[in-house]
């Protein structure tokens, strides 16, 4: 390494000195002569002129052989030469001691050399920003955490899915607030209470006897459904038809129109507040539309409602069911209250 750095010095200088030697001839030069032939190379006759006094002299003359040159490498040494540093000049020292010693100082330098070149290059594998164990830990870490987060991910929708689909038994608030007291008239012409129905099971039907479609159709499958109840359980059902309409059906509109789906239908209206006041009691919509004159309909609540023999509500049957479910769903409701009640009666001694 000190040799290299010695013969990077001399390259140096002798490329300064170049330059140098040049640069200087040509002022020199300059300087003798008219400023206007400063090209022209100076002769004897030129030299002799001067050191006769006959061109004037603004500048000692150096001559052209001898210490001109050794002017030239006098100032190209003070041109040129750089300051030694104190690491160089250590270096320039050993490399003239490893000379003087021989090979053996030759081999110790090297060796210390190779030493030094071996704890650099380890210096700089352990300073590098990013190794390849590390590397490889951070992806290890990284997708242990990707993994964990999409199983918790996973985990929260399944519990949101179950959470909405599962049916969950609520506590019970108690019996609904349908049903009541009444007093109303039956297709005989007759007052009959609430109290009258007390003891059977009644299945009621809100409507009115000029309904065009919806009406009939719910009174057939009101019809049919006790008839098969009947046949399959041999419970009787007291099926019943109140008006919302009392404008217009009369006892008798309302008597002929029952008996054309079953002679078992009770039919029943009143007053205006009388219809009323039961309506409100079973929580019955209903309300006149497109009136012209005597001819309109009626909108109301397409529901039956199931009353036990205490004529308290028990269950209410839609639009949506048809005489089978609707069938099925009343001996179902009747054989859970047969049930309670014998069990009740057991617990008690009744």
């Amino acid at each position: 390494m000190a040799s290299s750095i010695v013969i990077r010095r001399n390259q140096h200088n002798i490329r300064c000195f170049s330059r140098t030697l040049v640069t200087n001839t040509h002022h020199h030069l300059s300087s003798l002569l008219n400023p206007s032939s400063s090209s022209v190379l100076p002769t004897n006759e030129m030299l002799t002129r001067v050191s006769d006094g006959l061109i004037p002299q603004s500048k000692p003359v150096v001559p052209l052989i001898g210490q001109r040159y050794g002017a030239l490498s006098l100032y190209n040494r003070y041109l040129c030469t750089k300051p030694e540093t104190p690491k160089l000049k250590n270096l320039i020292e050993d490399a003239g001691k490893s000379k003087e010693n021989g090979g053996e100082t030759d081999d110790s330098s090297s060796q210390q050399q190779q030493q030094q070149t071996d704890q650099n290059a380890g210096k700089s594998i352990r300073g590098a920003p990013v190794s390849w164990l590390s590397f490889f830990l951070l992806l290890v870490t990284g997708g242990g955490v990707l993994y964990y987060f999409e199983q918790e991910k996973k985990r929260h929708i399944e519990g949101i899915h179950k959470a909405s689909t599962a049916v969950q038994q609520g506590p019970s608030a108690g019996k609904a607030n349908i049903g009541g007291e009444f007093k109303l008239v039956n297709q005989d012409g007759k007052y009959v209470t609430d109290k009258d129905f007390k003891g059977k099971w009644n299945l009621i039907y809100f409507g009115f006897t000029h309904c065009p479609d919806i009406c009939p159709d719910e009174l057939i499958k009101l019809a049919a459904a006790i008839d098969k109840i009947k046949e399959k359980s041999g419970y009787e059902i007291v099926p019943i038809f109140i008006s919302v309409d009392p404008e217009r059906d009369t006892v008798e509109q309302v008597g002929e129109y029952v008996k054309e789906f079953h002679p078992k239908i009770i039919g029943l209206t009143g007053t205006v507040d009388e219809v009323k006041k039961v309506a409100r009691a079973y929580r019955v919509y209903y309300m006149k539309t497109e009136e012209e004159g005597s001819d309109y309909l009626v909108d109301h609540s397409i529901i039956m409602y199931l009353m036990n023999p205490e004529m308290e509500f028990t269950k209410y049957f839609g639009k949506n069911e048809n005489v089978d479910s609707l069938t099925d769903g009343i001996i179902h409701e009747v054989k859970m209250y047969s049930q309670s009640k014998s069990l009740f009666a057991r617990l008690f001694n009744l």
